[in-house]
């Protein structure tokens, strides 16, 4: 898998840093009452995982499939709540916890939710903000780190399910996404994937 990265943003033991400020701001800003976690399925896990591990504080944990990329390298716009079940939220205190910002259509869409389901308050935090233009007006409350706007994996973050479990935040060689079998650009002589 290293192979197939261009060049590392932001190495393991600099995530591990700012994860311990992120949980300490998240444990000042919520009242003393338990917390409910809802973690964006599936890129979130690992950073939320490695998050959660710090906050000293009562949570409850569910999790929400959703989904808004549908294996490409860009969200196609349209967000689908995959989970028949939601997480019971009246009258509480929410941090959703999401990976990445991009274009904020998923951030939106599942606060917009919470909020009909009633939660009295819901703080985001993700690992990643893309700098750049939104497509919805959205922020997080809690950015591990900013980014430009280029497609990154490792950290939770993948491409075709590949990646996740990588300990950092780098950037896919182009000749991967071109052609994610070979690691080469799909010529006639390639097998059609």
């Amino acid at each position: 898998m290293r192979n197939d990265i261009e060049r590392v943003l932001i190495d393991e033991a600099v995530i591990e840093k700012r994860l311990d400020a992120m949980a300490m701001e998240i444990a000042r800003d919520f009242p003393e009452e338990t917390l409910v976690v809802i973690i964006l399925l599936k890129g979130a896990l690992v950073f939320a995982a490695d998050l959660l591990r710090r906050v000293p504080r009562v949570l409850e944990i569910e999790c929400l499939n959703v989904a808004s990329y549908h294996g490409g390298t860009e969200s196609t716009g349209k967000v689908d709540f995959l989970d028949r079940h939601f997480p019971a939220v009246r009258g509480r205190q929410v941090l959703l916890l999401d990976d990445i910002l991009d274009t904020g259509r998923t951030l939106h869409a599942v606060h917009e939710r919470l909020r009909d389901e009633g939660a009295a308050a819901v703080r985001t935090g993700v690992l990643l903000a893309k700098d750049k233009t939104r497509a919805v007006d959205v922020t997080a409350e809690y950015v591990g780190f900013v980014v430009g706007d280029e497609f990154v994996v490792g950290y939770g973050l993948d491409y075709l399910g590949r990646y996740r479990n990588l300990p950092y935040v780098g950037v896919l060689k182009a000749a991967v996404i071109e052609c994610p079998r070979t690691g080469q650009p799909d010529t006639a002589e390639s097998v059609n994937l």
